[in-house]
């Protein structure tokens, strides 16, 4: 009988810890009488969209993926609709996806996970034909994306650093929003199309998006003044946004953005500069990735309730 194929695709400059004890780690996991497994590491930008194309084409069973949330958009992007199924490593710094799929960010904990073979099929979004998972967004985000690509400092603390430092220098913008339910025209501070609840770092910006309904969910945050931006960063990472007063929620599968000026808008986190009308589509059940059963976020959330009580008195 002929063995399953695996790829093992290893960024080694993504996020904080060294990756050099993964390719033994799933080596010694996977059955080898079952499975070839073949081990790629990267060395340019888009070389793991390039090795994750080549592994579908073959039609390997997976391709598991070493990395952070550019490396991981990278080789999923190749895998929409083909058999082969995604499996993730967390290995960055805001891991988006991973913790939105309830991915342990533990390495030997995700590959367990990958073991089990629990495949569940998610929904992707396009923007301006860029493919994103969790979210792409306008405004305030993608202004701290641009920045946060740039920045020394990783992680949570490192992502509240750049909001705290960066938000007296940003200026909201107006946007014509039409959905499947007509058009409106709202000033906002951020403007995030979501098929997951997060941006990464568990910073939740659609509390109730799911990745396979077929729908966007559309946050638009408007301006804020100083007073109450700590307050906004506390909703932000305790899974609480939708209770901010200044939060709209809209749910749709396609959107059409338009502004004064072309301009900056990330896809999970990436900044992309584009024009000033941005075309946003839900692409149905497109991707194939291994993960938990989803039965966590409830649980999460009322974790986060009991966090946002004890810190937002503070503010009260």
């Amino acid at each position: 009988m002929a063995k399953e194929k695996i790829c093992l695709i290893i960024n080694p400059i993504s996020g904080t810890d060294s990756k050099k004890n993964i390719p033994e780690e799933v080596a010694a996991a996977f059955d080898q009488r079952k499975y070839d497994l073949f081990i790629r590491i990267t060395g340019y930008p888009d070389h793991a969209t390039e090795i994750a194309r080549k592994a579908a084409k073959k039609n390997y069973k997976y391709v598991l993926v070493a990395g952070g949330d550019g490396t991981v958009n990278e080789v999923a992007k190749s895998l929409v609709h083909t058999n082969t199924t995604l499996g993730i490593i967390p290995s960055g710094s805001g891991n988006g996806l991973a913790r939105e799929l309830g991915i342990p960010l533990d390495t030997e904990k995700a590959i367990k996970i990958i073991l089990r073979e629990h495949t569940r099929t998610i929904d992707y979004g396009m923007a301006n034909g860029h493919i994103f998972f969790c979210t792409c967004g306008f405004g305030f985000d993608a202004f701290i994306s641009d920045r946060f690509a740039e920045g020394k400092k990783r992680g949570p603390l490192g992502y509240v650093r750049n909001i705290l430092e960066s938000v007296v220098d940003f200026r909201s913008e107006e946007y014509e929003i039409t959905t499947d339910n007509g058009t409106i025209t709202e000033r906002a501070f951020i403007l995030t199309c979501a098929n997951a609840s997060q941006y990464g770092n568990d910073a939740h910006i659609a509390p109730g998006a799911s990745m396979d309904d077929g729908m966007m969910n559309v946050s638009i945050l408007k301006p804020l003044n100083a007073i109450e931006v700590p307050q906004t960063t506390i909703q932000l990472f305790t899974n609480n946004i939708d209770k901010n007063s200044k939060m709209t929620s809209l749910i749709t599968r396609n959107l059409l953005i338009k502004r004064s000026r072309a301009g900056m808008m990330h896809v999970d986190g990436e900044p992309v500069r584009t024009g000033n009308e941005i075309k946003v589509e839900t692409i149905h059940k497109g991707l194939k990735v291994l993960a938990p059963d989803n039965g966590l976020r409830g649980k999460k959330r009322k974790e986060s309730e009991n966090i946002f009580n004890s810190l937002t008195r503070w503010f009260n």
